[in-house]
């Protein structure tokens, strides 16, 4: 699940200042804000979005002598991956756990590594990373992956055998991907030619839903409610949700989880100055208006100011939505797109309740595991359930500790602790609101937001019981949250869904229909940060016609 923050800030002319307080006192943070007489610059390419797909690309682009110009909307740099405080509370806003990063030889390790300049640090989760919670019983997913047979195997006797061939499938699913991903990113000709025999295997995994697959093998309603408690890392409930979606979920995560040290911003921080060692430029509120196209090809972007911005190569990490549907409005492709967007559909909203506890992580929970709360094994009757009726139990509530899981914030703030509770909310719950300003939507919104915050919290009372009396502090994001700084036009939780359609639109990749403009992010992979990481990767591969990915992993 991701999230979006509130924080306050100060706008100057040439810089934003971010005040962030701790134990050590207040540590000022500038980021350069956009100026009218950067656009006169030369830039080889332009990347829109500072997430981590923008930084990557960038961060590669320049290690290949490229001048790059990073445009940020919001006026904190990082995408999903930065933070925010309120006094000695700290909390991320979209990275809860990222798995496969404690083991240094693991790509994703190496590409965090390559485009942090080995500044980014992790912290391994306890082993017991994910907890699975129904009405009348636990389930525990521990690290490392030897155990999840046997713990699975006592919860469920005599499913061994089956258990087995599950993972046999989930492996298979990943590792048919490589040639599918990887067909994205081949130049000129070569995917149209290679495409039938590089994505074949693929959709034999692709093409099938979660339940399909769980329901062939196990043919038990309980054990697919279970295995699919990780559901809301992905945003689709079994019956939905494409098998090779699932199976990457599952399989990211099956050695554990794991947390930047000093909280995930330094994933966004690192990465920047890195890219700004090497010569890039990076500007916050540089809002993008219109990318501009002539003769069949880009030449630049408009600013909401109004300022023009040349280069021969743009990128867009905003997502295919605003893509195609907004900054490229006055293109003659403009109706093809429009009926390209029409064949993918935008992931739910959702609300994220921030907690501020003056108790110490060790005294409020035992472990740092996260917690996934159902109210039945039947996923997807849970959410039909809620979207009809919102008296309904919530289909979910995740619970993190951001807190517990990073050592540098226990050491900073002893005897504070921070949590996050995210669920489901359709974004129509806040239309009426949608044209009011942040923090001046009226009585009536807050008033909303006070009575799901409320419903959360005796969820969040029942299952980590100590939260009750230390709680000193909560405040709740809503889709218009998302909508207004992360430019989701719906709150999207993941951007689009990860259906077994989705996979099939050959459109989504990095090279777009328009010469030299790209695309990079989690709609060009899938969800999640770590893709959206690779989603860099790939878009850098295609623009230099490298395998960036086997230099990596030779390096």
């Amino acid at each position: 699940f991701h999230s979006i923050p509130y924080l306050a800030f100060i706008c100057q002319p040439l810089s934003i200042l971010s005040l962030e307080s701790c134990n050590k006192g207040i540590i000022l943070k500038k980021w350069s804000g956009w100026r009218p007489e950067y656009a006169n610059e030369k830039y080889d390419v332009i990347i829109i979005g500072s997430g981590i797909s923008g930084l990557t690309s960038g961060v590669l682009l320049a290690n290949s002598g490229k001048k790059v110009l990073i445009l940020e909307k919001h006026f904190k740099i990082g995408g999903w991956t930065h933070t925010f405080r309120r006094d000695n509370y700290e909390w991320d806003v979209g990275i809860h756990y990222i798995g496969e990063v404690h083991n240094k030889w693991s790509p994703v390790r190496k590409l965090f590594d390559l485009v942090s300049d080995n500044k980014l640090k992790w912290n391994k989760m306890d082993d017991n990373y994910d907890r699975i919670i129904f009405p009348d019983k636990e389930y525990n997913l521990t690290a490392p992956r030897e155990r999840f047979i046997p713990d699975m195997a006592e919860y469920f006797p005599g499913t061994e055998d089956k258990l087995v061939k599950y993972l046999e499938m989930v492996d298979a699913s990943v590792r048919s991907g490589r040639n599918y991903f990887g067909n994205k990113a081949l130049p000129g000709w070569l995917p149209s030619l290679s495409y039938r025999f590089m994505t074949k295997k693929y959709f034999k995994y692709s093409d099938r839903t979660t339940k399909d697959v769980l329901m062939e093998i196990f043919n038990d309603k309980k054990m697919l409610g279970v295995l699919c408690g990780q559901w809301g890392d992905y945003g689709l409930p079994p019956t939905q949700s494409s098998f090779a979606m699932h199976a990457a979920v599952v399989r990211h995560y099956l050695n554990g989880g794991n947390y930047p040290v000093g909280t995930s911003r330094q994933i966004a921080e690192t990465a920047s100055d890195n890219l700004e060692n090497m010569g890039g430029k990076l500007y916050v509120h540089a809002s993008v208006d219109e990318i501009l196209t002539s003769k069949g090809k880009t030449t630049g972007v408009r600013l909401k100011g109004g300022e023009e911005i040349y280069a021969p190569l743009v990128i867009s990490s905003a997502g295919v939505v605003n893509t195609y549907g907004k900054f490229l409005r006055n293109s003659p492709n403009f109706d093809v797109f429009s009926k390209q967007l029409q064949t993918v559909s935008q992931t739910p909203s959702y609300v994220c309740l921030y907690m501020g506890l003056k108790i110490s992580p060790e005294k409020l929970q035992e472990k740092n595991t996260n917690l996934w709360i159902y109210p039945s094994y039947n996923h997807d009757e849970n959410v039909e359930n809620y979207l009809q009726d919102r008296d309904k139990e919530f289909p979910v509530v995740y619970v993190s500790f951001p807190s517990a899981k990073d050592p540098a914030y226990m050491k900073e703030n002893p005897g504070y602790s921070t949590m996050e509770a995210i669920t489901v909310l359709p974004f129509e719950d806040f239309e009426k609101w949608k044209n009011e300003p942040w923090k001046k939507r009226g009585d009536d919104y807050e008033k909303q937001k006070e009575k799901i915050s409320q419903r959360i919290l005796d969820k969040v009372y029942k299952y980590v019981p100590a939260a009750k009396n230390a709680l000193d502090y909560y405040e709740l994001s809503t889709p218009l949250s998302v909508k207004s700084m992360a430019n989701y036009k719906k709150g999207e939780l993941y951007g689009i869904d990860h259906t077994p359609d989705r996979f099939h639109q050959r459109w989504l990749k990095p090279k777009s229909e328009i010469k030299n403009l790209y695309l990079t992010g989690q709609d060009v992979l899938t969800v999640g940060v770590t893709s959206a990481l690779f989603s860099g990767l790939l878009t850098a591969s295609a623009i230099l016609k490298k395998n960036l990915m086997s230099e990596l992993m030779k390096n």
